[in-house]
């Protein structure tokens, strides 16, 4: 029988009672003065105004709207809305986008290793880390795919031509959904722990009953900073390295609770199964072998739908392997871009 999620917490042993390598199934970063400089003139019109209530991605009020300001404006907003730090040399740009509860500073393990290669983009999620908390909206971010037309946002202002994108979790969902907009925009896209549905629905195994969703966000609104830190070692795993739990428990704690809360409910009810079959993008998909938020069996599906994916079972306790086995997600990928001659 299924346990609730909070008694299944403690059976993988990261609380207290209390409490499958599958075949295809830092230098200083460049300002935004300079990324203007290298990619004014490749910002796109859809950029400029992508929706009648956004303004150079940030709202204004009912009414006339103002005249178009010029690329280079637009792209320093963005720029400086998501915090965007660039780094490295290579032809080919490759996009780090962060998980919930995180933010750019969690790829300091993976990142470096790609600077002589590609020009690496790191920026954070509106309403994390030292992104543009005033660019904040909660009905812009009332779904993920507000975050997607960020994301398309955030590419356009810092590279000229496709790029690599890698997310973790919920970043990998909102790139799949760019990605299926924009195609053009992406050379591959790589997932680290994604899923595109947490809950269980007959034959999908997604890791959680709804009840258990509903139990896990009411204890986050009544009590955020002690559900961080109750949620940050299983989010983790990883219990031989509790100090990047304590790290995850730090930038959890350092979010502002109330769009926490918010992101939080869209990340885990959000439901983008169908966007699957959608998916054009070269993918791959890393998924631990002990995930307790995306069990192998998300990742076995979301191959089963997407056409051309690649499959990688990575051997880890835990929803981070990025920051638990780096070595073990860097050589993943270096393999899949092998193959795909990136």
């Amino acid at each position: 029988m299924e346990l609730p999620w909070h008694r299944r917490l403690g059976s993988f042993g990261i609380l207290s009672s209390s409490q499958k390598n599958a075949p295809h199934k830092e230098e200083l970063p460049r300002n935004a003065a300079h990324a203007v400089a290298l990619r004014g003139t490749h910002l796109r019109a859809t950029l400029i105004l992508d929706r009648p209530s956004r303004f150079c991605g940030r709202a204004f009020p009912d009414g006339p709207e103002p005249a178009l300001k010029n690329a280079d404006t637009c792209m320093n907003e963005i720029i400086r809305r998501n915090n965007v730090h660039i780094t490295g040399n290579g032809p080919i740009t490759m996009v780090f986008a962060h998980g919930f509860g995180c933010d750019q500073a969690m790829w300091r393990s993976i990142a470096p290793s790609f600077r002589d290669r590609f020009r690496v983009v790191l920026f954070d999620l509106v309403g994390a880390g030292n992104s543009d908390l005033s660019a904040w909206d909660e009905a812009r971010y009332g779904s993920l795919e507000g975050y997607a037309s960020d994301l398309l946002e955030v590419i356009a202002a810092s590279s000229a031509g496709p790029v690599v994108h890698v997310g973790h979790s919920v970043s990998a969902t909102i790139a799949m959904l760019a990605a299926n907009k924009k195609p053009e925009q992406f050379a591959a896209n790589l997932m680290i722990a994604p899923s595109p549905s947490f809950i269980n629905d007959g034959e999908y195994v997604g890791g959680f009953e709804r009840a258990d969703i509903d139990d896990l966000l009411q204890s986050l609104d009544s009590n955020y900073l002690g559900w961080s830190s109750t949620m940050a070692p299983v989010i983790m795993g990883s219990p031989d390295q509790p100090q990047l739990a304590e790290e995850l428990t730090n930038s959890l704690c350092r979010t502002d609770p109330t769009i926490a809360r918010h992101f939080a409910k869209v990340t885990f009810l959000s439901d983008h199964r169908l966007n699957l079959c959608d998916v054009t993008t070269p993918s791959l998909i890393v998924q631990s072998d002990e995930d307790l938020l995306a069990p192998v069996s998300v990742g076995e599906y979301m191959h089963d739908k997407m056409r051309g994916s690649t499959l990688t079972i990575v051997k880890n306790v835990g929803h981070c392997p990025h920051m638990s086995v780096p070595e073990t997600c860097v050589a993943a990928m270096n393999a899949f871009l092998q193959r795909q001659g990136i």
